[in-house]
């Protein structure tokens, strides 16, 4: 795979290395930060934070600054470095060769196994809009449809993932959005009389809240990993990165005080279709089939937002020799169809786990996906840190910059939320890495030698 060259200056419009013209916009890369972020764990969020009250607002405001914080040291990282791979270029830039391959190994896996959970969600919006579907042979045929129908718009190109997500993305913001803003006049205050009653100290309350509000800020960075498609990217990512949080931030906040206020705790507490719930105190049962067409579009712009990154991380670092070259090979659409197919095939494998396997295996796939969120975490904590670095880098050697508030912010914050993982995701998360090592040796035994002096001399 041909690589942009560090720091270089893009102009819009101008082509890839390979003679494609850049398609990637900031409407474009909008919707891919705010489709992978506000996907189908948006839908069920009022519920999972419900427990803990008011605390739960809080944690949303906080762990938005938090992102926020994240998303401007990304967008700070693009500027210094617009490579393909986002954190895995930022990574690989500022630490070397192994560290960056790890956050490549972790970052894709987390992908792939995430793609079942939110395909699972989009079966399940269908079968709630037909209910003669509901059952299980048609919900995992529904699960591998959207995962295959996604990869074949992917197939096409980026370009065509990109109008994909625009569509989906800013269709299904349109309900969601007409919640909030005529939920908030008929929100019943009386909801909001406690702070935390979920009986555990605020320290672990917010401990328990840092990994389930974590988990629906997980895409803030996408828009950075498909960066050699990016027109502009210099200007581009760090716009709609910014942007993107934003929107999502803002959906998070008012969204959960508007279910909050509209749907009784008791009521929320059981509720398996929160916003339907709140749509149909609204405007009855119409509302309620709105919110679920709504959440269809949600689950399959998410679908594809992760797809098209699921294909661009290997691909950059199969580009420099760390993955094996099956993941670098584009087609003559220019996309890495390989390494799309075979990553699919692997979230197909988990698929036909759940629907076919005991309840040992189940609680299996519940343990890979918990990892996957774990695993997404740890590339936020390597680039909270890198930018001195890349930026020392890019400037040919050098002292490193000081560490800004904000990137320290944007550390402890990555911190917390594994520390909120819990011990076992975090040590079998460990484990999960560890088992990229034989990876990266027969890659170096096989890529012609080791090139990790060169990436510390700053000779990438």
């Amino acid at each position: 795979m041909a690589q942009l060259e560090v720091g270089a200056v893009q102009r819009d419009g101008d082509p890839r290395p390979d003679g494609r013209k850049k398609s990637l916009g900031v409407a474009a890369c909008t919707a891919i930060v705010a489709g992978n972020m506000v996907g189908s764990g948006f839908y069920l969020s009022p519920v999972a934070v419900a427990p803990f009250g008011n605390l739960a607002i809080l944690a949303w405001i906080v762990m938005g600054a938090g992102a926020i914080c994240l998303g401007l040291t990304f967008a700070k990282l693009a500027s210094l470095a617009p490579d393909t791979g986002g954190p895995y270029a930022y990574t690989r830039i500022a630490y070397g060769d192994f560290a960056g391959f790890l956050i490549a190994w972790g970052y894709w896996i987390s992908i792939w196994t995430s793609l079942p959970v939110i395909a699972i969600a989009f079966a399940g919006a269908v079968m709630d809009l037909f209910p003669g579907l509901h059952n299980r042979p048609m919900a995992a045929a529904l699960t591998l449809g959207a995962i295959w129908a996604v990869v074949l718009v992917n197939l096409r190109g980026v370009k065509a993932a990109g109008i994909f997500s625009e569509v989906t993305t800013y269709t299904k913001l349109v309900p969601f959005a007409g919640i909030i803003l005529f939920g908030l006049f008929f929100v019943d205050w009386s909801h909001f009389s406690e702070f935390n009653p979920s009986g555990q100290s605020l320290l672990e309350s917010g401990a328990t809240l840092a990994p389930l509000t974590m988990f629906a800020y997980l895409g803030l960075e996408s828009a950075t990993v498909p960066a050699g498609d990016v027109t502009d990217p210099k200007r581009t990512i760090p716009r709609s990165t910014i942007i993107g949080i934003t929107i999502a931030a803002l959906l998070y906040v008012l969204g959960t005080v508007a279910v909050m206020g509209l749907v009784p705790r008791d009521k929320l507490l059981t509720s398996v279709a929160p916003f339907s719930d709140a749509a149909r105190v609204l405007w009855g049962p119409w509302g309620a089939t709105l919110i679920s067409i709504a959440v269809i579009l949600s689950a399959i712009g998410a679908l594809n937002g992760w797809t098209l990154l699921m294909g661009q991380v290997p691909m950059a670092a199969a580009g420099d020799r760390l993955f094996p070259s099956l993941f670098g090979q584009l087609s003559r659409r220019g996309v890495p169809a390989a390494g799309i197919v075979v990553s699919a095939v692997f979230a197909t494998v988990l698929v036909l786990t759940q629907a076919v396997g005991s309840p040992g295996f189940s609680a299996f796939y519940k343990l890979v996906v918990g990892l996957s969120t774990m695993a997404a975490v740890i590339p936020y904590a390597f680039c909270s840190l890198a930018t001195g670095l890349v930026a020392a880098h890019t400037a040919g050697g050098g002292p490193v910059p000081r560490v800004t508030p904000i990137e320290i912010v944007a550390f402890v914050f990555a911190v917390f939320t594994l520390y909120g993982c819990g011990a076992e995701p975090v040590l079998y998360g460990l484990v999960l890495l560890v088992l990229g090592i034989p990876v990266f040796v027969w890659q170096r035994r096989h890529a012609g030698g080791w090139s990790g002096r060169k990436a510390a001399a700053g000779e990438i």
